[in-house]
């Protein structure tokens, strides 16, 4: 079993920065791909980023709108996850999300969420 744990949200102004971390512990080695979801107020979850592929080099992936704007990173020990935030908008406001998966499997492994809100 692996477990999550998300960290970093809070109230930032627009324009503002916020890093958000993630901790896995468990069996992390069975640990394919993780990454950053979001669930906006009256909106389905979305992704937000991604490492692809741990122990292979690994590939990373953005959703669109946050392209130039937020960072993912993590150790390779799959023990941590971070997800660097710049010039935040409202729209970013969400409840993030740390999730992980194995090889060949969808998202199944999730952490409770952590509260990002951006004042206008």
């Amino acid at each position: 079993q692996v477990q999550l744990a998300e960290s970093g949200g809070g109230l930032v102004q627009a324009g503002g920065s916020l890093r958000l971390s993630c901790a896995a512990s468990g069996r992390t080695s069975e640990i394919y791909a993780m990454g950053w979801f979001r669930r906006a107020p009256g909106k389905e979850r979305e992704f937000v980023a991604a490492i692809i592929g741990y122990g292979s080099g690994g590939t990373i992936r953005y959703e669109e709108s946050v392209k130039g704007r937020f960072t993912i990173s993590g150790d390779n020990a799959k023990t941590m996850l971070y997800l660097l935030m710049n010039s935040l908008e409202p729209e970013d406001t969400a409840l993030y999300y740390c999730a992980a998966r194995r090889a060949g499997q969808s998202y199944d492994i999730w952490g409770p969420g952590t509260q990002v809100t951006v004042s206008s």
